[in-house]
């Protein structure tokens, strides 16, 4: 039996070993034959799934929705319609991500725009923002004038 052992497959992807046993664990590949010894043999195939999987993670997708596409990727009556429904579910969920990261920043951005950077504690508002000493409708109300 010839294949790659998981250490060559870990090498080739530049993945962790328990990256790819995870994946596998999760079927995201196939379980591979094991040699009398017990090693894993992996077939030459599994290089181009783990790059996939690695390209779905960096665009967001997660690991559900990697397996659901590979799973679509195979069938032979998936359509574009299918994908593109994914695709879009996810860029929709990224869009929201970045609305409220820059609703965080622009309040972090204006207290730290307000904290002079020097003298006594009760110039700088990021901590009477952020402490427990203030109520949260008084940590909310700072938080919405802030934004």
């Amino acid at each position: 039996m010839s294949g790659l052992t998981i250490g060559q497959v870990a090498q080739k992807t530049g993945m962790g070993i328990e990256t790819i046993r995870f994946y596998e664990r999760k079927g995201l590949i196939a379980e591979p034959p094991r040699k009398e010894s017990g090693y894993r043999q992996f077939e030459p195939d599994v290089l181009d799934r783990l790059a996939f999987i690695q390209e779905a993670k960096a665009l967001g997708f997660s690991l559900n929705e990697i397996h659901e596409l590979m799973s679509l990727r195979l069938k032979a009556d998936t359509s574009s319609k299918e994908i593109k429904k994914i695709a879009a579910a996810r860029l929709a969920d990224i869009e929201q991500k970045i609305k409220v990261l820059k609703r965080m920043q622009r309040a972090l951005k204006k207290l730290v725009d307000q904290c002079p950077g020097h003298g006594s504690l009760n110039e700088c508002p990021i901590l009477e923002a952020l402490g427990p000493t203030s109520s949260p409708s008084a940590r909310k109300k700072i938080m919405d004038n802030r934004c």
